[in-house]
């Protein structure tokens, strides 16, 4: 079973998930994501923290798709 990660389960009001195999690769898919989409947010040890603890067991996401982002306010 795959892994997953929204942001709103970090306190983002953003409707960004990231799917994956590892925690690990969640890690770099949530980094991607926010370096740009939330300027700003740096990958401090606490923020890191807090993110594992919100990654959870999910299904993999459907053949083809690799995350999903349907940001409200992101330009």
């Amino acid at each position: 079973m795959g892994k997953m990660l929204k942001c709103r389960d970090v306190g983002v009001d953003c409707d960004f998930e990231a799917h994956g195999k590892s925690e690990a690769e969640i890690l770099q898919k949530a980094a991607e994501h926010a370096k740009g989409c939330h300027q700003g947010v740096q990958m401090t040890p606490e923020l890191v923290a807090k993110i594992k603890g919100a990654i959870k067991d999910g299904a993999a996401p459907a053949a083809g798709e690799i995350l999903t982002a349907r940001n409200k306010g992101v330009g």
